[in-house]
Protein backbone atom coordinates (compact mmCIF):
# COMPACT_ATOMS: atom_id res chain seq x y z
CA UNK A 1 0.00 0.00 0.00
CA UNK A 2 1.18 3.48 -0.88
CA UNK A 3 -0.07 6.37 1.20
CA UNK A 4 0.06 9.81 -0.42
CA UNK A 5 -0.40 12.50 2.24
CA UNK A 6 -2.45 15.56 1.29
CA UNK A 7 -2.40 18.83 3.22
CA UNK A 8 -4.20 22.03 2.26
CA UNK A 9 -2.23 23.74 -0.49
CA UNK A 10 -0.66 20.56 -1.92
CA UNK A 11 0.62 20.75 -5.50
CA UNK A 12 -2.01 18.84 -7.46
CA UNK A 13 0.28 17.43 -10.18
CA UNK A 14 2.81 16.19 -7.62
CA UNK A 15 0.13 14.18 -5.83
CA UNK A 16 -2.30 13.12 -8.53
CA UNK A 17 0.12 12.15 -11.32
CA UNK A 18 1.88 9.67 -9.00
CA UNK A 19 -1.52 8.33 -7.84
CA UNK A 20 -2.43 7.75 -11.48
CA UNK A 21 0.90 6.06 -12.32
CA UNK A 22 0.71 3.78 -9.28
CA UNK A 23 -2.89 2.77 -9.93
CA UNK A 24 -2.14 2.07 -13.60
CA UNK A 25 0.45 -0.40 -12.28
CA UNK A 26 -2.22 -1.95 -10.01
CA UNK A 27 -0.35 -0.83 -6.89
CA UNK A 28 -2.78 -0.23 -4.06
CA UNK A 29 -2.65 3.49 -3.34
CA UNK A 30 -4.61 5.72 -0.95
CA UNK A 31 -4.72 9.48 -0.77
CA UNK A 32 -4.67 10.59 2.86
CA UNK A 33 -6.16 13.81 4.20
CA UNK A 34 -4.29 15.14 7.20
CA UNK A 35 -7.22 17.46 7.99
CA UNK A 36 -10.11 15.00 7.76
CA UNK A 37 -11.86 17.16 5.16
CA UNK A 38 -11.75 17.50 1.39
CA UNK A 39 -8.30 18.92 0.72
CA UNK A 40 -7.88 22.07 -1.39
CA UNK A 41 -4.87 22.03 -3.68
CA UNK A 42 -2.68 25.02 -4.40
CA UNK A 43 -4.40 25.71 -7.73
CA UNK A 44 -8.03 25.35 -6.73
CA UNK A 45 -8.46 21.61 -7.29
CA UNK A 46 -10.10 20.11 -4.21
CA UNK A 47 -9.64 16.40 -3.60
CA UNK A 48 -11.73 14.15 -1.41
CA UNK A 49 -9.09 11.83 0.00
CA UNK A 50 -9.59 8.08 0.25
CA UNK A 51 -8.86 8.04 3.99
CA UNK A 52 -7.83 10.26 6.88
CA UNK A 53 -4.47 10.24 8.64
CA UNK A 54 -5.75 8.26 11.61
CA UNK A 55 -6.59 5.34 9.28
CA UNK A 56 -3.06 4.87 7.90
CA UNK A 57 -1.89 1.34 8.71
CA UNK A 58 1.90 1.04 8.54
CA UNK A 59 1.66 -2.74 8.81
CA UNK A 60 0.15 -2.66 5.29
CA UNK A 61 2.38 0.10 3.94
CA UNK A 62 5.15 -0.10 1.38
CA UNK A 63 5.67 3.62 0.84
CA UNK A 64 4.78 7.07 2.18
CA UNK A 65 4.69 9.93 -0.35
CA UNK A 66 4.86 13.64 0.48
CA UNK A 67 3.82 16.02 -2.32
CA UNK A 68 5.06 19.60 -2.31
CA UNK A 69 3.29 22.84 -3.01
CA UNK A 70 4.07 26.11 -1.23
CA UNK A 71 1.59 25.96 1.57
CA UNK A 72 1.06 22.18 1.26
CA UNK A 73 4.49 21.05 2.38
CA UNK A 74 4.45 23.62 5.19
CA UNK A 75 1.11 22.25 6.38
CA UNK A 76 2.51 18.71 6.30
CA UNK A 77 5.47 19.90 8.36
CA UNK A 78 3.24 21.59 10.96
CA UNK A 79 1.34 18.38 11.70
CA UNK A 80 3.24 16.36 14.35
CA UNK A 81 1.42 13.16 13.36
CA UNK A 82 2.94 13.41 9.86
CA UNK A 83 6.49 13.57 11.21
CA UNK A 84 5.73 10.70 13.59
CA UNK A 85 4.29 8.59 10.76
CA UNK A 86 7.22 9.27 8.44
CA UNK A 87 9.77 8.51 11.15
CA UNK A 88 8.03 5.22 11.99
CA UNK A 89 7.93 4.34 8.29
CA UNK A 90 11.68 4.99 8.05
CA UNK A 91 12.34 2.85 11.12
CA UNK A 92 10.39 0.01 9.49
CA UNK A 93 12.49 0.33 6.33
CA UNK A 94 9.58 1.47 4.16
CA UNK A 95 10.07 3.56 1.03
CA UNK A 96 9.90 7.33 1.56
CA UNK A 97 9.19 9.62 -1.38
CA UNK A 98 8.93 13.41 -1.51
CA UNK A 99 8.80 15.94 -4.32
CA UNK A 100 9.34 19.68 -4.77
CA UNK A 101 9.66 21.38 -1.37
CA UNK A 102 8.67 18.25 0.60
CA UNK A 103 12.17 16.67 0.52
CA UNK A 104 13.20 19.49 2.86
CA UNK A 105 10.90 17.93 5.46
CA UNK A 106 12.85 14.68 5.18
CA UNK A 107 16.02 16.73 5.65
CA UNK A 108 14.61 18.55 8.67
CA UNK A 109 13.64 15.22 10.23
CA UNK A 110 17.15 13.80 9.71
CA UNK A 111 16.10 11.22 7.11
CA UNK A 112 18.42 12.28 4.26
CA UNK A 113 21.74 11.81 6.04
CA UNK A 114 24.37 10.64 3.53
CA UNK A 115 21.87 10.44 0.65
CA UNK A 116 21.70 12.07 -2.75
CA UNK A 117 18.49 14.09 -3.12
CA UNK A 118 16.78 16.75 -5.19
CA UNK A 119 14.16 19.38 -4.34
CA UNK A 120 12.63 22.55 -5.70
CA UNK A 121 15.47 24.78 -7.02
CA UNK A 122 16.58 27.31 -4.44
CA UNK A 123 15.62 25.15 -1.47
CA UNK A 124 18.75 22.99 -1.44
CA UNK A 125 19.80 24.21 2.01
CA UNK A 126 16.78 22.37 3.38
CA UNK A 127 18.17 19.02 2.23
CA UNK A 128 19.99 18.70 5.55
CA UNK A 129 22.47 15.83 5.51
CA UNK A 130 22.03 15.14 1.79
CA UNK A 131 24.12 15.76 -1.29
CA UNK A 132 21.91 17.92 -3.56
CA UNK A 133 21.68 16.60 -7.13
CA UNK A 134 19.92 19.54 -8.75
CA UNK A 135 20.81 18.42 -12.27
CA UNK A 136 18.28 15.56 -11.98
CA UNK A 137 14.49 15.53 -12.00
CA UNK A 138 14.30 12.46 -9.76
CA UNK A 139 16.85 10.87 -7.44
CA UNK A 140 16.60 7.39 -5.95
CA UNK A 141 19.03 6.65 -3.13
CA UNK A 142 18.40 3.54 -1.07
CA UNK A 143 14.73 3.59 -0.10
CA UNK A 144 14.33 7.34 -0.55
CA UNK A 145 12.97 8.87 -3.74
CA UNK A 146 13.01 12.64 -4.25
CA UNK A 147 11.69 14.74 -7.11
CA UNK A 148 12.48 18.28 -8.22
CA UNK A 149 9.07 19.87 -8.92
CA UNK A 150 5.71 19.58 -10.68
CA UNK A 151 7.51 19.27 -14.04
CA UNK A 152 9.06 16.04 -12.74
CA UNK A 153 5.75 14.52 -11.62
CA UNK A 154 5.60 11.87 -14.37
CA UNK A 155 9.21 10.78 -13.85
CA UNK A 156 8.64 10.80 -10.09
CA UNK A 157 5.48 8.68 -10.41
CA UNK A 158 7.24 6.22 -12.70
CA UNK A 159 10.15 5.98 -10.23
CA UNK A 160 7.65 5.04 -7.52
CA UNK A 161 6.22 2.33 -9.78
CA UNK A 162 9.69 1.03 -10.60
CA UNK A 163 10.66 0.93 -6.91
CA UNK A 164 7.61 -1.16 -5.99
CA UNK A 165 6.90 -3.21 -9.12
CA UNK A 166 10.11 -3.19 -11.17
CA UNK A 167 11.42 -1.58 -14.34
CA UNK A 168 9.28 -3.70 -16.66
CA UNK A 169 6.06 -2.52 -14.98
CA UNK A 170 7.24 1.11 -15.05
CA UNK A 171 8.02 0.72 -18.77
CA UNK A 172 4.57 -0.75 -19.36
CA UNK A 173 2.93 2.25 -17.64
CA UNK A 174 5.22 4.64 -19.56
CA UNK A 175 4.26 2.99 -22.84
CA UNK A 176 0.57 2.99 -21.90
CA UNK A 177 0.55 6.77 -21.49
CA UNK A 178 2.90 7.38 -24.48
CA UNK A 179 5.44 9.17 -22.29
Amino acid sequence: MVYILLAPGFEEAEALVPVDMLRRANIETATVSITGEPVPGSHGVTVTADITLDRVDLSRADMIVLPGGGPGYKNLGKEPRVEELVRKAAEKGLWLAAICAAPTLLGRWGLLEGKDAVCYPGMEEGLTGAQPRMDRGVVVDGKVITGRAAGSAFDFGLALVEALAGAAEADQVRHGIYY
